[in-house]
């Protein structure tokens, strides 16, 4: 895994909780450009690992029901979007939409290249590529960075860089605050 031990990765991103989550104490992420095509995430989770759910496993769909990374990405300006979930698995998924919640999966099985976790007691770290030019978007990006943490108990957490008035919903545009040209 190369981008946990990368010197001079981009800016450091915190994720804030939407409600305390006595069990994490921070979410962080970062970007790099490998690329002009290829977008390379690193997320960490700091915490009490033991009183999450972490899978390891393949849990099939529907991953943002359980401890896992997410990345929104759309064109500045644009109303379409693209969501990408990240599971410690190793499992991810894909969604298109063409406005605010209005779409439905993005099947493309080169879309995401790797996807790696690692874990220990007090740390959670995953780390994935995305081929940008199979999403069909390569500059002037507005992105969400955001997580999903499960508690043993099967509590949720929602992690965001921003949070909209309400309930979580990593979907509100005001969540994609990253500028990326």
């Amino acid at each position: 895994m190369t981008l946990f031990s990368k010197g001079g990765f981009g800016p450091l991103f915190v994720l804030q909780p939407h409600a305390p989550c006595e069990a994490v104490r921070a979410v962080t992420a970062r970007l790099n450009r490998a690329a002009e095509d290829v977008l390379e995430l690193a997320y960490v989770l700091e915490g009490d690992v033991s009183r999450l759910r972490i899978p390891d496993a393949r849990i099939g769909g529907n991953l943002w029901q359980h401890t896992c990374f997410e990345i929104f990405i759309s064109r500045t300006g644009m109303q379409s979007y693209q969501e990408l979930n990240f599971s410690p698995a190793g499992e991810w998924a894909a969604y298109a939409f063409a406005a605010y919640r209005d779409g439905g999966p993005l099947v493309d099985e080169l879309l995401v290249t790797d996807v790696q976790s690692r874990q220990d007691e007090k740390k959670l770290e995953l780390e994935a590529r995305v081929r940008l030019d199979r999403l069909g978007v390569s500059a002037n990006l507005s992105i969400g960075l955001s997580a999903v943490v499960e508690g043993r108990e099967g509590w949720l957490s929602y992690w965001a860089l921003r949070h909209a008035a309400g309930k979580p919903d990593f979907h509100h545009r005001d969540t994609f605050v990253v500028e990326l040209a």
